[in-house]
């Protein structure tokens, strides 16, 4: 095992921080220098290993989708039917260390903000990409051609859905429940 290098271990403090900040003050109103203060850190900082705003923010989803992808990997290593694989992507982003009510605030932000950066817009098209798919791939073996696309849609959209409710908590979030409830999603949406 290797060790960690003191700029990847200050990254990781940086990158906490934005979720934490972000999460706070909203994307568009957070400054550099509240991050900084989240992170005990000075404003410099911040731009000597990220250079911007943006590129901190595109750090930090890089950051959230490595989580992401690790979760998908430990989910997959253990499925061995298609429903199982979808229950293994769902489960990915309800996942312990990624869902939570921070980080799916600044996922939501972050989607929000997409459109208007293209180093943003790469990153969101790169991950939706991935969830479609993985979702059409296991969907393609447990439905007709015609129902495909609109079972994928009804996934998405839930879990789009919840992410956003779960944005907006003013408590904790429970992923255990979550992953249960969207193994019963994907249950009723696989079913012919």
């Amino acid at each position: 095992m290797s060790r960690k290098r003191i700029r990847d271990i200050r990254n990781e403090e940086l990158i906490e921080a934005t979720i934490i900040a972000v999460h706070k003050r909203g994307y568009g109103v957070v400054t550099m220098a509240e991050i900084a203060r989240e992170a005990g850190a000075s404003a410099a900082s911040i731009n000597y290993y990220f250079g911007s705003k943006e590129g901190l923010m595109e750090a930090t989803m890089r950051h959230l989708l490595g989580k992401l992808r690790q979760a998908m990997v430990e989910g997959y290593a253990t499925a061995n039917t298609p429903r199982e694989r979808l229950y293994a992507v769902m489960d990915a982003n309800f996942s312990d260390g990624l869902y939570t009510v921070p980080q799916c605030s600044i996922w939501m932000q972050f989607w929000a903000n997409a459109p208007y950066s293209p180093r943003l817009s790469r990153l969101h098209r790169i991950n939706r990409a991935r969830v479609r798919s993985h979702f059409l791939a296991e969907l393609r073996a447990l439905l007709p051609e015609t129902q495909i696309e609109t079972a994928r849609q009804a996934l998405q959209s839930y879990m789009d859905g919840v992410w956003l409710q779960a944005a907006q908590s003013e408590t904790p979030l429970d992923p255990a429940a979550a992953r249960a409830a969207a193994h019963r999603v994907v249950d009723l949406v696989t079913t012919a």
